[in-house]
């Protein structure tokens, strides 16, 4: 079956993220951004404090990092748990929905990184015939 297919059949489903107005825009954004992806990845792991975070998603701005995470924790991919300590300890864990979203992240994620040397070498290619720029 191929994804055109398995689209028909899910047409019963209320949300559809090619309508403009549908909210699972935000979602797939979210997930599929840079950042978001980077730190579905990061999570997959278990769970990570901020800096661990920031340092496992190398390049990430602190602002950026965090504007990710509390995006993903509206979208219930992600669970913030804050103690009560001093000075306070938050950590950041997949939830369930989170994990398999994360899953399919992966999956993604290793498929590119097996093909790279496809690729570059189709970028050489075009370089070569269109000048690089």
């Amino acid at each position: 079956m191929d994804i055109t297919q398995e689209r028909t059949e899910e047409q019963d489903l209320p949300y559809n993220v090619f309508a403009k107005a549908c909210p699972s825009r935000g979602t797939l954004e979210h997930v599929t951004g840079r950042w978001g992806s980077l730190t579905l990845g990061a999570l997959y792991d278990g769970s990570s404090r901020f800096n661990e975070l920031r340092r496992r998603v190398d390049g990430v701005s602190e602002k950026m990092l965090s504007q990710t995470l509390h995006a993903l924790e509206r979208d219930g991919l992600v669970h913030r748990e804050a103690q009560p300590t001093n000075p306070p300890r938050v950590d950041y864990r997949l939830t369930p929905l989170g994990r398999e979203v994360a899953e399919r992240v992966l999956t993604l994620v290793h498929f590119v990184e097996g093909h790279m040397d496809d690729v570059l070498t189709a970028r050489e290619s075009y370089d070569e015939t269109r000048g690089a720029r």
